[in-house]
C-alpha cells in the first residue's frame, strides 16, 4: 500500500484536545514554545484553543492570545473549537482560520459536554454559518461529530444516527464534515462501513478524521480510513488527551507514531519526525506530571526510516 508523492495532513491538536484533559494548566510562554517547535518541525495544521468559559476550562483562558501569536505564521492552518454563538464570535476576533464545532452523535454524550441535545447543537451550528457569512475573510466551518463509534455514557451508537447529524450539518451549511472516536470503541470494520456511508451523504466534504488509541485501534483504523481516500487526520504530541466528559476515554493518536507510519507508507506529511520527538520534552517541562506514550519516542527512530521500496 506504498502511496509515493501522496500528501496526507497532519493535523496537531494536542494544544486544544490534549491539554484540555490536562490535571494541570500549561502556561502560555510553553504554549508559545509548543507552536514554534511544531512549526520548525513541519506542522502547518494546528487546533490551538477552544473558546470557552475559563471557569469550565481554565486550560483555555488563554486562547486568544494563543491564537494571536500563531497567527504569524502566515502558512499555519489555525483551527479553534466553539461550541456556542458567543465561542464563534471570540474565536473570529482572534483570527481563525477554521471553527469546528462539537456535535456528538450521543445524546448522553451531547448533554454532558455541551448541556444541549445533538438537534440543538445542530440549531448552534446554523447560527454560527450565518455569523461566518458576515466575515470579509473566508472561515472554513467544520462539523465535528463526535462519539461516533459508540459512547461510554450511552453505549451503541447507531450509523443510521451519525447519518442523519451530517445530512442536518449540512443542510445547516457544513464546509467540512470530521468524524471522532471520542471514546475511542472504533474498530477498523466499523470504521469502513461507516466512511463508506458517510461519503454516499458528504461526498469531498468528508475530509477528515479523529481516532483514538484507548484500545490501540488508533493506528489501524487510519489504515482502513487512508484506503477509503481519507487524507487528514488529528494526532497529539506524546497521545495527549481525552474528553472530560466520557469516561474512560483516554489520548489521541501519537503524532510521532501517526508521522513514522504514514511517512513510511510513502504519504508525504512535510514533517520532520525526528524534530516530533525531540518536542516532547516542553511537555515535559511544562507538565511533569502528565504521562506520555508513544512507540517511535520508546524504541528511537530507526536507521531504516523511512524505508520505501517500489
Amino acid at each position: 500500500m506504498v502511496q509515493a508523492d501522496t500528501k496526507a495532513i497532519v493535523q496537531e491538536v494536542g494544544l486544544r484536545d490534549g491539554l484540555q484533559a490536562a490535571a494541570c494548566t500549561m502556561p502560555t510562554k510553553d504554549k508559545i514554545r509548543w507552536i514554534d517547535a511544531a512549526y520548525q518541525a513541519g506542522v502547518r495544521h494546528m487546533e490551538i484553543a477552544s473558546f470557552v468559559p475559563p471557569r469550565l476550562l481554565p486550560q483555555m483562558a488563554d486562547a486568544a492570545e494563543v491564537v494571536t501569536y500563531a497567527k504569524g505564521y502566515h502558512d499555519l492552518v489555525i483551527t479553534a473549537l466553539v461550541p456556542n454563538e458567543k465561542g464563534a464570535l471570540n474565536a473570529l476576533a482572534a483570527g481563525v482560520h477554521r471553527i469546528v464545532v462539537p456535535i456528538s452523535v450521543s445524546h448522553a454524550h451531547s448533554l454532558a459536554n455541551v448541556h444541549k441535545t445533538p438537534a440543538a447543537m445542530v440549531e448552534e451550528f446554523g447560527k454560527i454559518r450565518t455569523l461566518i457569512a458576515n466575515q470579509k475573510n473566508p472561515i472554513n466551518l467544520v462539523a465535528g461529530l463526535s462519539t461516533v463509534f459508540g459512547c461510554t455514557l450511552q453505549g451503541i451508537v447507531s450509523l443510521q444516527a451519525v447519518c442523519d447529524i451530517v445530512e442536518k450539518c449540512l443542510e445547516a451549511g457544513a464546509d467540512i464534515i470530521a468524524l471522532a472516536d471520542t471514546t475511542g470503541h472504533a474498530t477498523p470494520l466499523q470504521v469502513s462501513q461507516t466512511i463508506a456511508a458517510v461519503k454516499k451523504i458528504a461526498g469531498s466534504k468528508f475530509t477528515s478524521m479523529h481516532f483514538h488509541d484507548t484500545r490501540g485501534m488508533g493506528l489501524p483504523n487510519t489504515l482502513v480510513a487512508l484506503e477509503h481516500g481519507i487524507r487528514e487526520f488529528d494526532a497529539s504530541l506524546g497521545g495527549l488527551g481525552g474528553c472530560p466528559n466520557a469516561p474512560g476515554a483516554t489520548g489521541n493518536v501519537v503524532t510521532e507514531d501517526l508521522v513514522y507510519m504514514l511517512e513510511s507508507m510513502g504519504y508525504a506529511t512535510g514533517i520532520d519526525l525526528a524534530k516530533l520527538v525531540a518536542m516532547r520534552d516542553i511537555i515535559r517541562q511544562a507538565l511533569p506530571n502528565e504521562p506520555l506514550y508513544g512507540f517511535i519516542a520508546r524504541a528511537g527512530i530507526p536507521i531504516s526510516y523511512p524505508f520505501i521500496q517500489s
